[in-house]
């Protein structure tokens, strides 16, 4: 029985399932071991921009590597999601942006930059 694959990737119906199944399965759920060293790793979160690259992979791949070797070495181990990221990716981006209109942004000032940082998050 053949079943033809969409054209294009539809993630609701693959995602929602496995994501809950991990919930339910406590995938995300750390316990800590006091009869263990703790070795952690904050993984940051992806750029704004949504442009990833080969450094990204890397940076994520090392970081895989790490917290495994250490867990194999009897470390109590945690490779912590990040919710704090620099957002310099996101400064340049909006600068040039700003440039394109002829605007400087010190001409804008804080508080109408912060605006377009946080528009350019929702776009």
């Amino acid at each position: 029985m053949s079943k033809e694959l969409a054209k294009t990737y539809d993630p609701k119906g693959m995602e929602d399932r496995l994501y809950r199944k991990w919930l339910d399965k406590k995938y995300f759920h750390a316990e800590v071991d006091r009869t263990k060293k703790p070795f952690s790793i904050v993984m940051p979160p992806p750029n704004i921009t949504g442009k990833l690259h080969m450094g990204h992979a890397m940076d994520n791949t090392l970081q895989d590597i790490l917290t495994r070797y250490k867990r194999m070495q009897g470390f109590c181990t945690l490779w912590q999601p990040g919710t704090d990221h620099a957002s310099i990716a996101t400064e340049v981006k909006i600068i040039e942006k700003l440039k394109e209109e002829g605007v400087s942004k010190e001409e804008l000032g804080r508080e109408r930059f912060l605006e377009r940082a946080w528009e350019w998050k929702k776009e």
